[in-house]
């Protein structure tokens, strides 16, 4: 059986940390690690700041 290139990733959101707030904001997606092997950044909601903020891809 073969290993398909595609991995589960964790985004978590960069200004969240640095605005002092409680909680976290963090999304699960998924991605080709063949095609893009750097980690990825997109841009997400976060709903405890209530705008678009950019996610960075965590370990």
């Amino acid at each position: 059986m073969a290993k398909g290139n595609r991995v589960q990733v964790i985004l978590e959101c960069t200004e969240h940390k640095d605005s002092g707030l409680p909680g976290t904001s963090r999304y699960i997606t998924t991605k080709n690690k063949k095609n893009s092997p750097d980690r990825i950044e997109l841009k997400k909601y976060n709903s405890i700041m209530n705008k678009m903020t950019l996610h960075k891809e965590i370990k």
